[in-house]
């Protein structure tokens, strides 16, 4: 009895996924104000909670949704998982296996891991993989175990070693590898020694790195610091940019197991446990930018671009827009209404000459944008010169027009203006040839020898100089 009794309370009590769909994950706005408690502050933030006060008062808006609210179909197209790749396969072989399980069109990973290498590997799926550049330039952990190749006198001989390979290293990558074997520099931002074995020569270090290091060469370096050479045996990746080991990392057999309970049972707790959303990547990431401004610049100015966008990620109209609310938008609205200007906001006939001047519409690109003219209707100075020298040039044409009358071409075919055409390439061809004909004739005439016999003497008395 007790046992039926303890199989009822477990049933009656909601997982945690139940929990959290049950739960509205929605801020409501208030007015009362949040007072801060600054009694242990230091004496330079006395009063400071005088000086700001937070409140709960803003407009919520409806649109959007949590992960957990979404449809299956929304939440696979847009979520990640941290693998843990097994050895033997390469990256891109495990990343096109979760592809073909979860039936999906697009998946991308968090940085190459070698065939024999192990640990973990981020995979974006369909929407996601616009995070996949920015989580391959991310930081990296690795836990490396390397083997000497003849014994050391001391084991803080290789911590010491170990000290002095951080920072920026010289690294050229190793002969089999996915890239060019070209010298770089890669940052060591830290490293621990772990584990040394005397007997077999065996060690164990921590790294922390930048993105593209290689740890087999690192442990090639550590040999040649301690004058023994050494060489890598195995290496694990615990953590790739913010996801590590101990954030719900999943094998193969799980994509799997979680694909095949869904498709057979209609269960789709495993595989919503499988993939993360979005967000556990970067939150809820609007675009990834280069910034232009410090943060200190971005709080002081009113006005500028803040930063340069790479990569929209945020699926379009996920918010209601709110550009063309401002008194220059409303305005033109008004005026497409009344007709002064055109459907697309252009303008026309009616439109007042106010607008015509006080309105820029950097929509255009420069070639359309038109200069500004004076109320005389000569352009501003700059364009004087070319309408000067334009008005010059106009008599000349004019003289020219009158002492060469041109052959008016009234009703005729195309075939009969070829013909026309080719009559004149015809008759200029043979002009040119009379022309080179009569040059010829002079120069024999002159010297009574051809122009090749004068330039083959030339070259003779060029020689004979030479050689006196």
């Amino acid at each position: 009895m007790a046992e039926i009794e303890k199989a009822k309370k477990k049933s009656k009590k909601k997982s945690l996924g139940e929990l959290q769909v049950a739960m509205d994950c929605k801020m409501e706005p208030s007015d009362i104000p949040e007072k801060l408690d600054c009694k242990d502050w230091p004496l330079l933030f006395k009063n400071f909670d005088k000086m700001l006060t937070r409140t709960k008062h803003f407009t919520p808006l409806t649109s959007g949704s949590t992960p957990l609210h979404r449809t299956l179909s929304e939440y696979v197209k847009s979520g990640c998982i941290n693998l843990d790749k097994p050895s033997n396969p390469s990256s891109h072989e495990v990343v096109a296996w979760i592809k073909r399980i979860l039936k999906v069109e697009k998946t991308g990973h968090s940085g190459t891991l070698d065939p024999k290498v192990s640990g973990c590997l981020i995979v974006c799926i369909d929407r996601a993989t616009r995070l996949a550049k920015s989580q391959q330039s991310a930081g990296k952990e690795y836990i490396a175990v390397f083997k000497l190749h003849s014994a050391v006198e001391d084991t803080q001989k290789i911590s010491q070693a170990l000290e002095r390979l951080r920072g920026a290293l010289f690294q050229r990558p190793p002969l089999i590898s996915a890239v060019k074997r070209q010298l770089r520099v890669r940052t060591v931002y830290d490293s621990w020694f772990l584990d040394y074995d005397k007997e077999r020569n065996i060690g164990i270090f921590k790294v922390k790195c930048e993105a593209g290091s290689y740890v087999r060469t690192i442990c090639v370096h550590l040999g040649l610091f301690l004058g023994t050479g050494a060489q890598m045996q195995e290496l694990r990746r615990n953590r790739s940019g913010v996801q590590s080991e101990e954030d719900n990392m999943v094998t193969m057999h799980d994509i799997l197991d979680a694909q095949w309970l869904y498709e057979n049972h209609g269960d789709e707790s495993y595989l919503r446990r499988v993939i993360k959303p979005l967000e556990a990547l970067l939150g809820e990431a609007v675009a990834l930018a280069i910034a232009l401004m410090t943060s200190p610049t971005m709080s002081a100015c009113d006005h500028g671009v803040v930063a340069k966008i790479k990569r929209v990620i945020m699926e379009r109209d996920a918010y209601p827009r709110k550009w063309g609310l401002g008194p220059k938008a409303s305005m033109k609205k008004r005026m497409i209404v009344e007709g002064k200007l055109d459907k697309h906001g252009k303008p026309n006939e009616n439109t007042p000459a106010d607008w015509l001047s006080g309105y820029a519409d950097y929509s255009q690109t420069p070639q359309q944008i038109l200069p500004k003219t004076e109320e005389n209707g000569v352009k501003e100075t700059g364009q004087k010169r070319k309408r000067e020298e334009s008005e010059s040039a106009e008599p000349e044409a004019e003289a020219k027009v009158k002492a060469e009358p041109q052959e008016m071409d009234v009703d005729q075919t195309p075939k009969e203006k070829k013909k026309k055409d080719k009559k004149k390439k015809k008759e200029k061809k043979e002009k040119d040839a009379e022309v080179s004909m009569n040059e010829t004739m002079e120069t024999e005439g002159e010297t009574g020898e051809t122009p090749k016999k004068e330039k083959k003497k030339k070259k003779k008395k060029s020689k004979e100089e030479a050689q006196e």
